[in-house]
């Protein structure tokens, strides 16, 4: 089974505990063109984010864009999401990999060490997510990324670079040049005034690039 291509513009979605909301939300994202969704929410409980975890992996279904299930390997099996992403502290690669299989996604957070990246290439992930690269709201205490870090990246890794953190349409030319196939974006997306058009231009710089 081929696992969808990891480029463009990559949701994140912030804590909301509103689940009609957050799907409102998350459709407008998927009109403008978002090309995968990652379902982050770090203060919900159990029965919360296993319902949101549905509702998004529906949505996701119609637009035929993946749906990605942040640290819970065991909620992405239960909703049948397209992969995991997790973290330092998270299930390991190679146990999310056994867990869903070869044709789903795998992840991995790789902070600002190329070193780590080349880890998890290795552990078999098909994506590594570096940052953050400009202040975030959503962690406002990360490490800081260099674009040194993805040009070192794309001349030694062999999988996409997903650069994440305080992200906009100014900024994003930059990191695609420097070597990252996708953007991550929370706060700067689900706080936009009009998130289906501040979707359309993050899309659109890609398209130009």
């Amino acid at each position: 089974m081929t696992r969808p291509a990891i480029d463009g513009l990559y949701a994140v979605t912030p804590d909301i505990g509103d689940t009609s909301s957050l799907i409102n939300m998350a459709q407008q994202c998927l009109a403008g063109g978002v090309r995968l969704i990652q379902y982050r929410n770090k203060t919900a409980s159990a029965a919360l984010r296993l319902e949101q975890a549905h509702s998004l992996a529906g949505l996701c279904r119609q637009f035929q864009v993946p749906l990605i299930i942040n640290d819970h390997l065991d909620l992405a099996v239960e909703v049948n999401a397209d992969g995991v992403h997790v973290g330092g502290e998270d299930a390991s690669i190679v146990e999310a990999r056994r867990t869903l299989g070869a044709g789903k996604i795998v992840g991995a957070s790789c902070y600002n060490r190329l070193v780590h990246a080349l880890e998890a290439e290795r552990e078999g992930a098909d994506y590594v997510a570096f940052g953050a690269f400009f202040a975030s709201a959503t962690k406002p205490g990360a490490v800081t990324a260099s674009m040194d870090l993805l040009r070192h990246g794309r001349a030694t890794l062999h999988v996409p670079m997903v650069a994440i953190g305080g992200i906009t349409p100014d900024t994003t030319v930059e990191l695609i040049q420097a070597g990252a196939s996708a953007v991550a974006v929370s706060s700067g997306l689900f706080g936009a005034p009009n998130i289906r058009q501040t979707a359309e231009s993050f899309a659109g710089l890609f398209k130009q690039s």
